[in-house]
């Protein structure tokens, strides 16, 4: 996404008070931040042994996401994502961050499934969800809204109503990153995650769209992982373009359908890269592929 850490607040002191002090630190697990469903009992991976062991263990795709969202696998990662809540941006500044790693969220089987980079360091990082709080968001559940894959156009907080239709959304990786760009250690580490995630949606997905090229890079390994049976010439990526994938042979699954999106930063879209016509148009395909009525 496109948010990069702004002017900072003042951050906490020893003398700040507990509660304000707590209230610059990430969310704990199970304190009742809406959509939570982690609790101080859930297992945290610490390297990418654990990431791997957690994900292909976790019971069910409710604990999976939980899983998720406690991660600390990347010191990295944790350290800057923790500081931003911290510190926060000035226009945020009397807002607590939820500070951890973004999970999956939507249906839980869904026949589009949504991949974008990484949360935004004062989008996803302060709402505790992908794409929501921030200008990429808003052009995208605009569009969402728009083709009948959501219930509201807009995303402003984890518990504000917004419920996706038939939709999945994920990021390669859950953590917001410094200058928005992951190391392809990172990368991989937080690979197990969507890999046992979209595993577990396997049965119901029929397309998968990625927001932008670092997406489309980073879900070819994770398919192949996952089973997928991938073309052997990978197509480029491009607004538009479109890969058809058999399912892991032997399983339930169906063919899908793999769309490339130019990702709705501020850049692309204030320069027209992106249009919202050329967003409803990816969003329209992804419908016809999956079968779904146009009224939803």
């Amino acid at each position: 996404m496109t948010s990069t850490p702004g002017t900072p607040g003042a951050p906490s002191s020893p003398e700040e008070p507990d509660a304000a002090a707590a209230a610059r630190a990430p969310v704990p697990p199970g304190t009742g931040w809406p959509g939570d469903v982690a609790t101080a009992a859930t297992p945290v991976a610490h390297n990418a042994t654990e990431v791997r062991e957690l994900a292909a263990g976790a019971p069910t795709l409710l604990e999976l996401v939980a899983r998720q969202s406690v991660c600390r696998a990347c010191p990295r990662l944790v350290d800057w994502r923790e500081e931003v809540a911290r510190v926060r941006r000035r226009s945020f500044a009397t807002e607590q961050y939820w500070g951890r790693p973004i999970p999956g969220w939507g249906d839980d089987e869904p026949e589009i499934v949504i991949v974008g980079l990484a949360p935004a360091a004062h989008g996803g990082n302060r709402t505790g969800r992908v794409f929501t709080g921030d200008r990429s968001g808003d052009f995208l559940f605009a569009s969402l809204y728009r083709c009948g894959l959501a219930d509201s156009p807009v995303s402003v907080t984890a518990g504000d109503g917004q419920r996706l239709r038939h939709t999945r959304m994920a990021a390669a990786v859950r953590c917001a990153p410094p200058a928005n760009k992951p190391t392809p250690g990172e990368r991989d580490t937080c690979a197990p995650w969507l890999a046992e995630e979209l595993r577990r949606i396997a049965p119901s997905a029929r397309v998968l769209i990625c927001l932008g090229g670092f997406a489309w890079q980073a879900l070819w390994p994770v398919l192949r992982a996952t089973g997928y049976v991938l073309p052997s010439r990978r197509p480029p990526f491009g607004h538009g373009a479109e890969a058809e994938l058999l399912p892991p042979p032997g399983s339930d699954a169906r063919p899908v359908l793999l769309l490339g999106c130019y990702h709705p930063s501020q850049q692309n879209t204030f320069t027209g890269r992106i249009t919202p016509d050329m967003l409803d148009a990816i969003f329209r395909r992804a419908r016809a592929y999956a079968g779904l009525d146009t009224t939803a």
